[in-house]
């Protein structure tokens, strides 16, 4: 099974695509399916949130591309930005996940949040979209880059594999 560990800034060359909701894309530990229907095991560090359009890779060398899948969500947009801002602070007030757009939010589809949304005379349209709410004040921003080209997270002895920076074994 292939093991995505490593986060690239860039690629020559992409082999494959992983399609995740956000809900798998925010999960430290994963196992899932590439496009091709190849799996592929996932060691992140807890609270890394693999994005759009994201580059990993493992010990085989392939280049592996995130791509958000489409989900149920909810365009919100109001009549104007003070309404738009409103909408947002009560949002954040029920620590609900958003994504920030230029003109409008996205929340994931929840029938409660919806009908909040239209009493504050928002407009909420039902679409599949990719999610990718902000990632908080404390989460180093939307458009956080990572400068290290190390693996995302320990990855478990049990795995048994060589990365290039480990000491040689002694051989006995």
């Amino acid at each position: 099974m292939l093991t995505l560990h490593t986060k690239l800034n860039h690629a020559e060359r992409v082999d494959a695509s992983l399609v995740l909701p956000y809900e798998l894309r925010e999960k430290c530990r994963l196992r899932a399916a590439l496009d091709s229907g190849e799996e592929v095991a996932i060691f992140t560090v807890r609270g890394t949130v693999l994005r759009d359009g994201d580059l990993l890779t493992g010990e085989d060398g392939r280049v592996v591309r995130v791509v958000a899948a489409p989900e149920a969500t909810y365009r919100v947009t109001a009549p104007d930005a003070l309404a738009l801002l409103r909408c947002a602070f009560h949002l954040g007030n029920r620590h609900t996940q958003a994504q920030v757009a230029d003109g409008f939010l996205r929340i994931r589809a929840d029938a409660v949040l919806k009908d909040m949304l239209r009493g504050l005379g928002a407009t909420v349209i039902e679409e599949q979209a990719p999610f990718e709410p902000e990632s908080g004040a404390y989460g180093g921003g939307h458009h956080h880059h990572d400068h290290g080209q190390g693996p995302l997270a320990p990855i478990p002895l049990r795995q048994k594999i060589h990365r290039p920076g480990d000491p040689k074994e002694a051989a006995s």
